[in-house]
């Protein structure tokens, strides 16, 4: 599948994005407050395609202007949720290169995701979740119409040995609608 927004194309992750992939995913400030170790290699990156990116619903978020991924979004819809959802909802998740924080990307690869999970998917919610000191994270669910729903205290995550706090957020399909 690949959905396409003004600026944007979400598209499969493939092993030839894993230079690109490395270049954004291994930065300090990205992978560790989403709760991922930074990358360590191209390597560690392709090896990431393989396992984790390969995931159904999962896309690069590719830049039209330069055709190359910045970032990532996707779907877990149901049992592949962290948080224990029915099959008819789904967890939604991104990241995006510190380069292209603060343009508006993010939210406008959230919305697109949003319709298709609703009219193309038929779920009937869609929740997010953000942990302790990512607000950039918060905003961009509450940009989107997320509405806090509850927090979670020492969440594991993919960093060995951490746990977080964890704010849940989510968005039914009759709110997503109202506020189309």
């Amino acid at each position: 599948m690949i959905l396409e927004t003004e600026r944007l194309i979400l598209r499969p992750w493939e092993e030839s994005d894993a230079e690109e992939l490395y270049k954004y995913a291994s930065h300090p400030d990205v992978g560790p407050i989403a709760g991922w170790p930074a990358h360590t290699s191209v390597g560690n990156s392709r090896d990431i395609i393989k396992t984790v990116l390969s995931a159904p619903e999962t896309y690069a978020t590719v830049l039209k202007e330069t055709g190359k991924p910045v970032g990532s979004i996707g779907l877990m819809i149901g049992k592949a949720s962290n948080i224990g959802l029915p099959e008819t909802e789904a967890e939604i998740g991104f990241w995006i290169g510190v380069p292209y924080w603060g343009r508006g990307l993010i939210p406008e690869a959230v919305s697109e995701l949003l319709r298709y999970g609703f009219e193309e998917l038929r779920l009937d919610r869609i929740w997010c979740g953000y942990f302790d000191g990512n607000m950039r994270s918060g905003r961009v669910q509450e940009k989107c119409g997320f509405k806090y729903h509850h927090t979670a205290e020492n969440v594991p995550c993919a960093i060995k040995g951490v746990l977080r706090t964890e704010h849940i957020t989510c968005i039914s399909k009759d709110e997503w609608q109202r506020k189309e």
